[in-house]
């Protein structure tokens, strides 16, 4: 691993983290541990910023074009700073028909936001994503890794609220 001169760097337990998840690959094969060290970087962080990307680039000894290449595909990473809870709501068809145009209305509303943007309060950020793979108990959204199905106005209310205290 080689340090980076940015100003960014791990906690002493977050980096000792991450030496662990490159010690679980064969030497050479460093790269293999980037999505799990990013998660870790986006945990400390909230978000994953090219400086950030950089330094990852640096530990893993690749190149920052190789960070980025993943870090910008994958839809699980924040490249923009993010408000407390990141509401992933799934836009594809089986939600729609399953009454998701309404509820995603009303969440917008509700949130005084659209897709991509942050509350003022910084607590909720929404997020526009592909399925969720729940398409049976539509309409979904994601915050964090818990799914929240069937979705209806007063759900939405509800868990709003819940998560506002």
């Amino acid at each position: 691993m080689t340090e980076s001169p940015n100003l960014v760097a791990f906690t002493p337990e977050r980096l000792e983290q991450v030496k662990e998840i490159i010690a679980r690959y064969p030497e050479g094969r460093q790269k293999s541990a980037l999505l799990p060290v990013l998660h870790v970087a986006q945990e400390q962080w909230g978000w994953v910023s090219s400086e950030v990307m950089d330094y990852v680039a640096g530990l893993l000894n690749i190149q920052p074009v190789e960070v980025y290449e993943v870090a910008t595909f994958y839809t699980m990473y924040h490249l923009d700073p993010v408000g407390k809870h990141v509401i992933e709501y799934c836009r594809t068809g089986p939600c729609c028909l399953m009454g998701g145009e309404d509820v995603y209305g009303h969440l917008k509303k509700k949130l005084g936001i659209e897709a991509g943007e942050t509350t003022a309060d910084g607590l909720f950020t929404l997020k526009e994503v592909e399925c969720l793979a729940a398409c049976g108990w539509g309409p979904v959204f994601q915050i964090r890794e818990q799914f929240y199905m069937n979705l209806t106005n007063e759900k939405v209310d509800q868990i709003i609220e819940d998560l506002s205290k």
